[in-house]
């Protein structure tokens, strides 16, 4: 089966219910983008001391212009949020909007020109000068307040907004764990009748037949110029592969795996086991499990939204690979069944650790197996 298209990076420093899963589409979004800049993570100064935490190079990493030209070129992200709010000016006529995590400020400069009253725009890497920058070169500083600094840790001028508004989301939907500063936010200022963008978040899984890239990427260390290296193996399939996935390398239905309601869930939330169950649409070998998401903006005049998966249109998250330790000989009908638990890690809470359990038991095999990764 052809391999997708390679992005070789390991993970690094960085519907709603059954119905709405895989059937669900939503409008595309327009190819052009209009010229501006970005929005993302909640991040902050850094300490400029040689002991720099995780968190450190987290925030810094977003105060380099080359992260936020990947996020604002991918067009599927950021036209999605222009037409949510162009599409919608009620929702933003006259309301007060915060950022959390913004960037360049191009949401907010979206949100302004929408006719919000005001947007406070919250930005913790060194980036908000830019931003502030930006607001003023494009005549906006009369709307868009840019404040500097974590969104734990700021004051607004105001008791009370009617619309948080923020690109939270990581590879996996969880990784890097931005999505805790958003409900912070929303527990701190969000009006009681206000609105939480995007307010729905899935998490989807399937499995794929892999074997060429499997042999490339884990396999490649049993044997290195004649030497056996496959500690490194080890290490290898417990770190999540973010890369492209080719839909006709999948080999079973899409499962939904956990829903998120962004304006009334807890930041506990997070952490979750889900079960699933995903039955082989033909005959074939399963090397990995692929996991991705679909946010959804279910306040619009219309739902809108998009999806991060392999049939869809490709976003700079791309999708998340799991290997399997096992090759599993799968039959049309049979069903890998199992459970993914994810979590927070304890030491960064950034990273996101992930256990999975499966079994199969076919006519060609039978297996059962516990699998740990990490993303960091």
């Amino acid at each position: 089966m052809g391999r997708r298209k390679s992005n070789n990076n390991q993970c690094s420093s960085s519907k709603e219910d059954a119905t709405m899963s895989n059937h669900l589409r939503f409008e595309d979004a327009e190819e052009a983008v209009e010229e501006s800049s970005n929005l993302d993570q909640s991040m902050c100064d850094i300490d400029e001391s040689d002991d720099k935490t995780s968190a450190d190079y987290y925030f810094d990493s977003y105060s380099h212009f080359g992260i936020h030209e990947e996020m604002l070129k991918d067009t599927v992200r950021t036209k999605t949020y222009q037409n949510v709010i162009y599409q919608n000016k009620f929702l933003f006529k006259n309301k007060v909007v915060l950022d959390v995590g913004a960037g360049t400020g191009i949401l907010s400069l979206f949100c302004a020109k929408a006719g919000a009253e005001h947007v406070y725009a919250v930005e913790c890497s060194h980036m908000a000068d830019m931003a502030k920058e930006i607001v003023e070169t494009n005549g906006f500083s009369n709307v868009v307040t840019v404040l500097k600094g974590k969104i734990e840790e700021i004051e607004l001028p105001v008791p009370k907004v009617d619309i948080i508004i923020s690109e939270w989301m990581g590879y996996f939907l969880l990784f890097e764990n931005m999505l805790n500063s958003v409900l912070y936010a929303r527990d701190k200022w969000l009006a009681d009748d206000g609105v939480v963008l995007p307010d729905r978040a899935s998490l989807h899984l399937t499995a794929i037949e892999d074997a060429d890239y499997k042999e490339d990427k884990i396999e490649f260390w049993n044997n290195v110029y004649g030497f056996n290296m496959s500690c490194i193996k080890k290490q290898a399939i417990m770190e999540p592969l973010v890369d492209t996935v080719d839909q006709n390398q999948i080999a079973t239905n899409c499962q939904l795996l956990k829903t998120m309601d962004i304006s009334k869930m807890a930041p506990g939330d997070a952490s979750f086991t889900a079960p699933f169950k995903l039955v082989a649409e033909r005959d074939d070998y399963i090397h990995a499990l692929v996991a991705y998401f679909d946010v959804s903006f279910t306040k619009c005049h219309k739902l809108m939204g998009f999806s991060t998966g392999p049939k869809s249109r490709t976003t700079h998250w791309k999708q998340t690979v799991l290997y399997l330790e096992d090759i599993l000989t799968i039959c049309e009908g049979e069903a890998i069944v199992g459970s993914m638990t994810v979590a927070p890690n304890k030491k960064n809470p950034r990273d996101v650790d992930i256990m999975v359990k499966y079994s199969l038991n076919g006519k060609r095999c039978n297996v059962s197996r516990v699998q740990y990764y990490k993303m960091r």
